[in-house]
């Protein structure tokens, strides 16, 4: 996703998990500190929720056997998340898909871009099969634990990355005083006081969609999935990262992407995932859930559901397109 974010504010904006994070303030003092502040919480999601990295609390999960493991408190928030979204989502979102991810070739960053995955002689198999399901994890607060079975890899990219923009902003806001929006590749919220008129931002997934500005108070998100992005190739077959729990395969797209707007980047994120995973269906399960969405299909129309507020002060698309505000993509 690149998202358009409101010029007024001291900003920063720097590459991070094959993705770009910008941090906007509403008061220049703040930035240096909430930088600070900002790269010692990425640090601990990415310790504890990256699957590329061997060291990482997802990884000590993975070769856990199934025995509980105490895990640091990011950790355990993280997996409280993931699990959440599940069942919110009923399961649309669900954490689960990690083994099917690096059974189809998803076992490393794709750095942005994908690329074709070697297929090892033909060794990755597109065979349908439901994931293990959310409702086998298990986390215990009073021990700090979370348990998840043997055969099971978590993936929390659906809703990490969210809930880090999320605990970034809430931070920040708490520690420093200031507004402050939180940009992280298709995940965007907002804390502490806004700007007059809120925080102005422009929704779109690639260059060549058409993008629509929406202004966000103080404390909503905004999150975009799509499946045009993290794309690869096993055995001739371009595959996107979002997978329908149904089957562990990627969904057949029916939409380019899905954008939701809710008062947590997290409850963002898990609708945009199940909208990609419902597919035609949708408009009904957004609506249902009564968040706000646009969705944008293959041909390039949109959708709208729940009152979403694009162009509500009349801004056209092409305006949103020539806004000159800064990209984070």
């Amino acid at each position: 996703m690149q998202t358009i974010s409101d010029p007024r504010g001291p900003a920063l904006e720097w590459a991070l998990w094959s993705t770009t994070m910008r941090l906007v303030t509403s008061e220049e003092r703040a930035l240096p500190a909430a930088k600070r502040l900002v790269d010692h919480e990425l640090q601990a999601v990415e310790l504890a929720a990256s699957r590329f990295r061997h060291d990482s609390e997802v990884a000590r999960l993975a070769r856990a056997g199934g025995r509980p493991v105490r895990v640091s408190p990011t950790m355990l928030a993280l997996t409280e998340a993931a699990v959440a979204a599940a069942v919110v989502t009923d399961g649309g979102c669900d954490p689960t898909v990690g083994t099917a991810l690096e059974r189809l070739g998803y076992g490393r960053d794709l750095e942005g871009v994908a690329r074709v995955v070697p297929t090892a002689h033909g060794t990755i198999r597109l065979v349908e099969r439901p994931a293990p399901g959310w409702r086998r994890i298990k986390t215990d607060r009073a021990t700090g634990t979370v348990t998840v079975p043997a055969d099971v890899t978590l993936d929390l990219g659906a809703t990490a990355k969210a809930w880090a923009a999320d605990r970034c902003a809430r931070v920040v806001a708490e520690q420093l005083g200031t507004g402050v929006l939180v940009a992280l590749g298709g995940d965007v919220t907002t804390a502490g006081p806004a700007p007059t008129g809120g925080w102005t931002v422009s929704v779109q997934d690639l260059p060549d969609d058409p993008a629509a500005l929406v202004s966000l108070p103080s404390g909503w998100s905004i999150a975009t999935s799509s499946t045009r992005r993290r794309r690869w190739q096993v055995e001739g077959r371009e595959l996107n990262h979002i997978l329908d729990p149904a089957t562990s395969l990627p969904v057949v797209p029916h939409w380019s992407s899905a954008s939701v707007a809710a008062p947590s980047c997290v409850l963002a994120n898990a609708w945009s995932t199940a909208a990609l995973v419902t597919g035609p269906t949708a408009p009904g399960l957004l609506a249902g859930a009564q968040v706000q969405a646009r969705l944008l299909d293959l041909q390039g129309d949109v959708t709208y559901v729940g009152g979403w507020p694009a162009d509500a002060e009349g801004v056209t698309e092409q305006q949103a397109r020539t806004s000159g505000a800064a990209v984070a993509s």
